[in-house]
Parts: C-alpha cells; structure tokens; sequence
C-alpha cells in the first residue's frame, strides 16, 4: 500500500514521510509539480505544509488542485494543504487574525474518521500565519482551537481531510493516531501498521 507526501516546501514534510515509514507504509516525497497521471497505485496522499502564504498567493501549490479534484484516493492537507484545499473548493483562507506559533489545545468536535478514539481535547503544535477562514460547500467542521475556528475539517462527499495543525511532529499528542486513522481511511488497517505512542516521534 502506497501513501505518497507532496512537497510543498514545508519544513516538516521529511517527518510527515518519516512517520509513514514508521507506520510500515511505503512512501516518498514528490514534488507538487508531478502529474496526477504519474500517481498509479497510490493509495493516499498526505499534502504538506509549505512555504507558500496561501492566504495571500496560492500560485506555488503546483498540482495540489488536480490532486484535490480529480484523485480517486483519500486526501490529508496539512497546514497549507488544508488552506488550499479550502481555498480551492468554494471555502477561503485568510492571513490570521492571530498567527500561532507552539502549543495549542485543539477541542474536537466531530471526531468522525480522523480522530476515532482520541480524546476530546488535547495539545498540538502550530506554525502557521494563514488559516481557513470558511469552511468549502459541504465540508463538516471537524476540530477548533481558541484562535482558529477551523483547525480540521472533512468533505462529506469525497475522503478529503485538512488540518491546520501539524501531526507529524513530536510536539503534538496523538500524532501517529491521526495519521493511523488515515491510514484506515485509505485501506490500511491496523495489522499493517507498526505500533506507536503519541509523542514517540524524533
């Protein structure tokens, strides 16, 4: 089973394929320029964050829309990855009202696929100027924190999941539980998977 990362420029997207390897998940990381076409049996994708503000200029995010639009497999953004997908799906994102940067508590409110069997409130990491700012036509609100509205959300039409915060981190409880779920989303259950802790990520 296939999950590959899309390199948005993101400073963490190496751990984002580093916790897929550690889950037993073969992946790469592959630039947002490759063509969908070049994507066969590929099983997921995990959109990184990125260096791009896209609250301000979402040019940079390469092929990100036709991944959104057109893949037949589920979908993870992270961080700018969740903002364009808002922003390109009839939703919007914005410079935040109030950057975070560190440790914030994020408050589930539906834990539908992505956050099945993970406490209701618990700490993650931040790193983000821009945010979701409205949520796209058909898209639930999945999670908030005290300063972003819209820290994960899901489409109830398609497998496409966004969070603003980073999972992928040693910093966020419950990283490799997300990622773990999403995994399930994708065909990958938990046999196939390695066994880990929160927080055991370096």
């Amino acid at each position: 089973m296939r999950v590959y990362v899309v390199d948005n420029g993101g400073q963490w997207t190496h751990r984002e394929w580093r916790v897929l390897k550690y889950l037993d998940v073969e992946t790469e990381i592959i630039p947002n320029t490759t063509p969908l076409s070049e994507l066969s049996g590929v099983h997921g994708l995990v959109l990184s964050g990125g260096a791009p503000r896209v609250g301000l200029d979402a040019s940079q995010m390469g092929r990100n829309f036709e991944y959104i639009s057109e893949a037949p497999f589920p979908i993870l953004g992270i961080c700018a990855g969740h903002q364009f997908m808002a922003l390109m799906l009839g939703g919007d994102a914005k410079p935040a009202k109030v950057p975070e940067f560190g440790k914030a508590e994020l408050m589930v409110d539906d834990e539908d696929d992505l956050f099945r069997g993970i406490p209701k409130t618990f700490e993650v990491w931040e790193s983000h100027n821009d945010e979701v700012t409205k949520l796209p036509p058909k898209f639930t609100l999945l999670a908030h924190s005290k300063n972003c509205a819209i820290q994960a959300m899901k489409s109830s039409e398609k497998p496409l999941y966004g969070v603003q915060f980073h999972p992928e981190v040693e910093h966020t409880q419950h990283g490799y539980e997300i990622f773990k779920n999403f995994l399930k989303v994708c065909g990958i259950g938990n046999d196939r998977c390695r066994g880990a802790r929160a927080g055991d990520q370096d």
